[in-house]
């Protein structure tokens, strides 16, 4: 007897979800995502809060974008997601739905429901997709993991009590553990 299929999903279906219901689609995949907690929602909003002041002192061409925002990594109709943080260097990329292509650095803070998409099937998709720094930020175990693509550097970890360099930017170095004070 054969196997039932696996429906594939396109970007019209993350559009049909009912009001509120949010999801990511990665390789036609669907994934349903849990509303955040506020430990989550204040973890991001601090980080990216510190991401932006840096760029605004140094008067960047940078952008953060906190999610939900709309990231199409690719250009066919299978891929889309919401990373927690977004920072996006090329004006170009933005539209008004989001970002067409590859945000130059992404942020993702683990929770139990994301733990294995943030470590693995995003790790590999933000990678080819040409996205510069990956952070995947997990206060369950207070390390952080930095992938720096650009310089093709592999991984560091650090725990939240660090001085975290960003790859991307020089002079940038988030202290975690103060952010949450």
């Amino acid at each position: 007897m054969a196997l039932p299929k696996e429906k594939l999903h396109t970007i019209e279906d993350i559009y049909a979800l009912p009001e509120g219901q949010r999801a990511e689609l990665i390789d036609s995949q669907m994934y349903m995502m849990a509303p955040p907690n506020p430990r989550h929602q204040k973890l991001c909003f601090s980080l990216a809060r510190k991401i932006a002041d840096h760029i605004d002192s140094k008067g960047g061409p940078c952008e953060v974008y906190p999610g939900p925002f709309a990231v199409f990594l690719t250009t066919d109709d299978t891929n889309y997601v919401e990373p927690d943080i977004s920072v996006i260097c090329d004006k170009n990329k933005l539209t008004d739905d989001g970002c067409n292509g590859a945000p130059d650095w992404v942020i993702e803070v683990v929770s139990t429901s994301t733990r294995s998409r943030d470590y693995g099937i995003k790790l590999f998709k933000y990678r080819n997709s040409g996205v510069r720094e990956y952070w995947i930020v997990n206060p369950m175990t207070r390390i952080v993991n930095v992938f720096d693509f650009e310089h093709d550097k592999g991984t560091s970890q650090y725990t939240f009590d660090e001085e975290i360099p960003a790859c991307i930017y020089d002079g940038l170095t988030i202290h975690i553990a103060s952010l949450l004070k």
